[in-house]
């Protein structure tokens, strides 16, 4: 899949001129450059630089079907359950990598014993990213967040870090170990 695609169905599921949208494809474009410039460093990896372009422009694909009115998203579920519910329309768009990297991305992915142990309205199932690819979108999203102003504004480590750590003390060990394999660009 081409970046076209990926923003033709961004634009299938988010009228263009949709506060949502202008929050999603900021957001979205933003992690693209960041995964992109990540993946280029670490190429001697071998990573898919155009999978991971376009896995990161599609990440948030499932925000419409959350209650999130403050960017614009009137959906019925948790803003968690984004990422699950952004895999099932990838699957149905046929792309099932690249719905493998929405329903991974989330925190520094979340596993099946997290789920069930904290009742999270999540699938029962490991959602952990796994390949390459996968870690460095689910690495580069952390960076950025979807406050108005500072859509663009890249977050720092420590205030990373430090939102994680809310998560369980595993969180921040998971970020430490991603900025020790991918460095902070």
């Amino acid at each position: 899949m081409d970046p076209a695609r990926a923003e033709q169905l961004l634009r299938k599921y988010y009228p263009a001129d949709s506060l949502a949208f202008e929050y999603l494809f900021r957001h979205s474009m933003a992690v693209a450059t960041h995964a992109v410039r990540v993946a280029e460093v670490h190429h001697g990896l071998d990573p898919d630089i155009e999978f991971i372009h376009t896995s990161a422009l599609l990440h948030d694909i499932g925000i419409f079907l959350t209650y999130a009115p403050a960017i614009g998203c009137f959906g019925t579920h948790p803003y968690l359950a984004h990422g699950y519910l952004g895999r099932q329309l990838l699957e149905d768009e046929g792309f099932p990598e690249h719905a493998l990297v929405c329903e991974r991305h989330v925190g520094v992915g979340i596993s099946r014993e997290e789920i069930i142990a904290r009742n999270l309205p999540l699938p029962h199932r490991d959602m952990i990213p796994l390949s390459l690819e996968e870690e460095i979108v689910c690495y580069a999203d952390k960076f950025y967040s979807k406050k108005p102003g500072k859509l663009d504004v890249a977050e720092s480590p420590e205030r990373i870090l430090k939102k994680l750590a809310k998560y369980g003390p595993d969180k921040p060990a998971a970020f430490r170990a991603m900025m020790d394999k991918f460095g902070v660009l």
